[in-house]
């Protein structure tokens, strides 16, 4: 499991980090909520620790702006604020779990486990962009109700791009997130498989999904 922890109080994110590592998680951390909307928006995480009091942006604005994209990622808010109207609030936009400090470290785990294990029995993990829909729990895609057959690895391929729907995407980022290696020839392989994937997302509809960013990388789009 995967998780990213964003608090900017740096010793209270050291422990927090190294306890999670310690109980077999592989963790992520940042400090404020403009790098904490950066990686969930770039990488997949299982769940996510996230305070409100946050430099840049708040936590309540991380998680709208992220709920906004479509993406799902479980969060659990652990924060000073703990006021009634605070809670109510965190909860109605989208958090799945909400901790007022000062806080028990053995709880934080107890609550993550029930987070993690409540996104792996009940998360619909339905994607949209437009005429495109992708299904993560049966590995389905269709555009316009017309099923579109990818490899496991074109599959994986637009999952990111409709996770980051309306963002370019460089080809480092894509390489990071999906090939996890270094190689001469990793650019060219990335773009040989936009090519497979525009050809079967793309040919055939006068409105194009997958843009090329000369120089950058790629995007997807729903009109």
């Amino acid at each position: 499991m995967k998780l990213l922890v964003v608090e900017d109080e740096r010793d209270l994110n050291e422990i927090i980090t190294k306890e999670l590592t310690i109980n077999g998680y592989v963790v992520d951390s940042c400090f404020d909520g403009q790098e904490a909307y950066e990686y969930l928006s770039l990488n997949e995480y299982d769940g996510a620790i996230l305070d409100i009091m946050l430099p840049k942006i708040d936590g309540f604005d991380v998680l709208e702006r992220i709920r906004n994209k479509g993406i799902q990622t479980p969060v659990l808010f652990l924060t000073a604020r703990d006021s009634k109207k605070d809670i109510i609030r965190g909860l109605d936009s989208g958090a799945d779990d909400y901790i007022a400090k000062p806080f028990d470290l053995d709880e934080l785990l107890a609550r993550d486990r029930v987070m993690l294990r409540k996104k792996v029995e009940t998360r619909e993990n339905i994607y949209r962009c437009g005429e495109l829909v992708i299904n993560y729990n049966n590995y389905t895609v269709f555009r316009r109700d017309k099923p579109i057959s990818l490899s496991a690895k074109e599959f994986q391929l637009l999952l990111y791009l409709v996770r980051n729907q309306g963002i370019v995407v460089t080809r480092e980022q894509i390489e990071n997130n999906l090939w996890h290696f270094e190689s001469e020839n990793s650019s060219n392989i990335i773009d040989v498989y936009v090519r497979y994937l525009r050809k079967k997302i793309d040919d055939g509809y006068d409105k194009k999904m997958i843009h090329t960013v000369r120089g950058v990388g790629y995007q997807l789009k729903a009109e």
